[in-house]
């Protein structure tokens, strides 16, 4: 997406806030759902949810990589993961200082 990691990450975030959103309110309604459609649905949000996912982590770096820019594409990716892995452990801990 961007040359900057922590944008990358926060990115990341904003997709899982908004589909874990989605399925709040869509928990909420009360309507009688055949159990192969849920599963579809479930399966396509995956898949959406994965193709998502590379292309907010891969695609910058992956243009870098073929750019002949190695090194600059490893460390865009590892850093963008790194501070993902840092926001997903922040949180974890808030939600275990809330229980």
């Amino acid at each position: 997406m961007t040359k900057n990691p922590f944008y990358n990450a926060l990115s990341a975030l904003a997709y899982i806030v908004l589909i874990v959103l989605g399925m709040n309110a869509i928990s909420k309604i009360q309507i009688d759902v055949n159990e192969i459609i849920i599963s579809i649905i479930m399966l396509s949000l995956l898949t959406l949810s994965v193709a998502v996912m590379a292309y907010i982590f891969g695609y910058y770096p992956l243009k870098l990589f073929l750019d002949d820019k190695k090194k600059e594409a490893v460390s865009l990716f590892l850093k963008t993961v790194g501070i993902f892995g840092g926001i997903t452990l922040g949180t974890i801990i808030v939600y275990l200082l809330v229980i």
